[in-house]
């Protein structure tokens, strides 16, 4: 069997499963020895990241990290997982399937949010304390300030356009959704979106912007061309963050206020079911290769959760640090582009 079946068949075990087991075992034989996978788990308020065995499904390490990581990013050559220290105004580049460090970089003001453009020459922060949008030119590995964009309160989210022209962000108490010209970056226009609008989500072929409504309990559908909210698709209260299901037609969202997480048909851009049972705050989600689990941070509860997608139940649930926020692992669904992590 090649190593890398093998760490794929791993990650989507469950615990204590007979063949949990006897893979496990194998691997302690000579020849068999392959770095050990994490699910890496941002807790936010405990300055901390954690290590969570994705077959036990229990926390073997944690990490220390600056005050307040909330989003994560892989590069673009997937060699690092960057960690955004936002009150430290750092990053951390991190091994993106075993959760070590690598290296630490100061003096990136307030990174939040964080994203590649499309084209990889460009990375972009939210600096939600600031207020503004910073634009760094990006060489592979060093990235030097090309613009800082003073914009309205509470930049939040991110995503791009599929040709790298624009980057859209939310100013979540402005209530409004912006976009940045990045070959002049300068602000190209903003509008109107409702209370408190998050994450942000591209349908196929760009035709819509979805936009979490966290003050409210809806997805904005945004005609991004003609600046206009052309529908509002019901979900929960507190609607807040996208994972593509990578099935070629749903998303889900994660409803922080209602516990709960909706799952959108993006064709027809109808909500297609909930899924109940949770700990209060879901937040950021991942999803395994095979489709299978849904991990989920439940930012209130300092649990992260696991649920299997062919009962759409909880299934599992892990102690971390306090209010846990993004979450990764390398043996995951890929994305459905331009939507960054």
């Amino acid at each position: 069997m090649k190593l890398s079946l093998v760490g794929s068949f791993l990650a989507s075990l469950r615990p204590r499963s007979w063949g949990g087991f006897f893979i496990a075992a194998l691997l302690t034989l000579p020849g068999f020895a392959v770095a050990a996978e994490r699910v890496i788990v941002l807790d936010s308020a405990e300055a901390q990241l954690s290590l969570i065995d994705p077959v036990t499904r229990k926390v073997v390490d944690t990490l220390p990290t600056g005050k307040e990581p909330h989003h994560l990013m892989i590069t673009p050559d997937r060699s690092s997982l960057i960690v955004a220290n936002s009150v430290s105004n750092s990053l951390m580049f991190i091994d993106p399937r075993s959760g070590q460090l690598q290296r630490r970089l100061e003096g990136v003001d307030d990174p939040y949010q964080l994203g590649f453009s499309p084209d990889h020459r460009w990375f972009v922060t939210a600096a939600l304390r600031l207020n503004r949008v910073d634009i760094y030119r990006y060489d592979g590995r060093n990235f030097t300030v090309s613009k800082r964009i003073p914009i309205g309160k509470t930049p939040s989210h991110l995503n791009f356009s599929s040709d790298g022209k624009l980057v859209f962000v939310t100013l979540q108490d402005s209530g409004e959704l912006a976009a940045i010209d990045l070959a002049t970056q300068t602000i190209a226009w903003r509008m109107p979106v409702g209370n408190a609008p998050a994450g942000l989500w591209m349908t196929p072929n760009d035709q819509y912007l979805l936009v979490g409504m966290t003050g409210e309990d809806n997805v904005a559908v945004v005609d991004w061309r003609k600046q206009k909210v052309v529908k509002r698709i019901p979900t929960g209260r507190g609607a807040h963050n996208f994972r593509g299901l990578n099935d070629g037609s749903h998303v889900a969202i994660s409803n922080r206020v209602s516990n709960t997480i909706s799952i959108i048909d993006y064709q027809t851009l109808t909500k297609t079911r909930d899924i109940t049972g949770l700990l209060p705050g879901p937040d950021d989600m991942e999803l395994t290769a095979d489709r299978r689990f849904l991990w989920v941070t439940f930012r209130f509860a300092r649990q992260v959760g696991v649920i299997d997608m062919s009962t759409y139940k909880l299934v599992d649930t892990i102690r971390v640090g306090r209010s846990p926020h993004g979450i990764y692992f390398a043996n995951r669904a890929p994305l459905l582009g331009p939507n960054p992590d």
